[in-house]
């Protein structure tokens, strides 16, 4: 079976689903954009996993302009994909 990281990562780079690449670069990601920050250094970045799972859920949240999808506010991604896609990204 695969880990929720993996999992995680899949949800990431699927441009149907995370497609967190069209805007940050990501380590092994492809043809990434450059909108958002590199996902770098997230565990400094983000001590506390729960603050940076709110920025995926809601970015908008912490900053009110920006151009992130709220991606559990408009339902884009399900609570348990949006889990794992914070257990991958905490690991960049």
């Amino acid at each position: 079976a695969m880990s929720a990281v993996d999992e995680g990562k899949e949800i990431a780079f699927d441009n149907k689903k995370g497609n967190c690449l069209a805007c940050h670069q990501i380590a092994g990601g492809q043809l990434a954009g450059d909108i958002g920050p590199p996902l770098v250094a997230m565990q400094a970045r983000y001590p506390d996993k729960a603050k940076l799972r709110a920025q995926i859920w809601d970015a908008s949240k912490a900053n009110p302009s920006t151009i992130m999808p709220p991606f559990g506010r408009h339902k884009i991604l399900t609570e348990t994909e949006i889990d794992k896609v914070v257990e991958f990204v905490h690991t960049l």
